[in-house]
């Protein structure tokens, strides 16, 4: 596969499925942006624009029966992975409608039907329950792969060491993917690590490790089917750093005041989607009429997953408890009454 640099697309129908993919994520970030400043989305909100060839090239290696652990910045990841834009807006709403009714909000997506584990406010949270999966599928004989995505911020929690050295000794199904936007909420990589080389320091593990432009999504694509083909027939973990740039704030609470306009207007001359759609122009591989067409289908989308999310309702106070306490009626294997759990819990006296 090549990359963008004003060379020809090999496979033009390809191209313009990842092009799609990216746009998808683009619109539902801008509608997100759009409903969050309406008050229509509440609580934090960090958007993946600017980072949209990492999930779209990734996401393109995975089988269906492999899984996904991602961070708060995880609306694309979901969406790429096959969680409906939806069931996305929806859980951001607050709706019973959404992936998990309502009670995770945008940093907390998952979906088991598509063997998505999250969406993780933790830094670094994701890192372990990779490995769970991973040493699980292991343990159980699967050819599965688990993907975990980070931010680079990640790599200054005890989590992370932990998680690579256990999955290098255990030598584990896990493609690790961090993504190198180079800013921890507002600290530049350089303030907090003394080795900014992130390949490096997993290779430290004995991981098989190497960087990517993850601005250009058919280099991550490349990348990422390589490691992830040598992970599934055993090669042991794999470590991708993409290194990418987040046009907007960390999140929408941010004042942004730890880097310069221009910086972002340099980066942003490298946004992945104008990057792929003026490689296929200049080539006559993309007519206005076909992107005219990309463009409609994409809105129709994210305009009927808001209608979607509109429509949705909120879970009746009645449904407060559940999942939180044990409603099952049969107390045979304890003893305790049919609703002996939720009462304890209820009334404050586990016991």
């Amino acid at each position: 596969m090549t990359t963008l640099r004003g060379q020809t697309v090999p496979d033009p129908e390809h191209a313009l499925h990842l092009l799609r993919q990216m746009l998808r994520v683009r619109r539902l970030e801008e509608k997100c942006i759009e409903l969050y400043s309406a008050a229509k989305i509440r609580g934090f909100l960090h958007v993946y624009i600017g980072e949209e060839a990492v999930a779209a090239g990734v996401m393109e290696t995975l089988a269906p029966e492999d899984a996904v652990v991602a961070t708060y910045r995880e609306h694309g990841h979901a969406l790429l992975r096959g969680v409906s834009a939806g069931a996305i807006l929806a859980e951001m709403y607050g709706h019973a409608e959404g992936c998990c009714r309502g009670r995770g909000g945008s940093m907390h997506l998952f979906d088991a039907a598509t063997r998505f584990y999250g969406g993780n406010a933790i830094v670094a949270g994701g890192l372990p329950l990779a490995v769970g999966l991973a040493l699980a599928d292991r343990m159980a004989g699967r050819q599965r792969v688990t993907v975990c995505f980070f931010g680079e911020g990640a790599v200054a929690e005890g989590e992370f060491h932990e998680s690579m050295n256990l999955a290098a000794l255990w030598q584990l199904p896990v493609l690790f993917c961090c993504e190198n936007n180079l800013y921890a909420m507002g600290t530049a990589l350089g303030r907090s690590e003394s080795q900014t080389d992130i390949a490096l320091k997993a290779a430290g593990y004995e991981i098989s490790a190497w960087a990517v432009d993850g601005m250009d999504v058919f280099a991550v694509e490349e990348a990422a089917r390589r490691a992830v083909d040598a992970v599934r027939s055993g090669g042991g973990p794999h470590f991708l750093e993409l290194r990418t740039y987040r046009f907007r704030a960390h999140s929408m609470f941010d004042p942004e005041l730890y880097r310069e306009k221009s910086e972002v207007s340099r980066w942003m001359e490298r946004d992945p989607i104008s990057l792929l759609r003026g490689t296929m122009q200049t080539a006559g591989q993309l007519p206005e009429e076909t992107w005219d067409a990309l463009t409609a289908d994409v809105d129709a989308e994210i305009s009927t997953a808001v209608g979607f999310a509109e429509n949705g309702t909120p879970e009746p106070v009645s449904e407060l408890t559940r999942f939180v306490y044990s409603d099952r009626t049969d107390d045979s294997s304890t003893g305790t009454g049919a609703t002996g759990v939720g009462q304890a819990g209820k009334g404050g006296a586990a016991g």
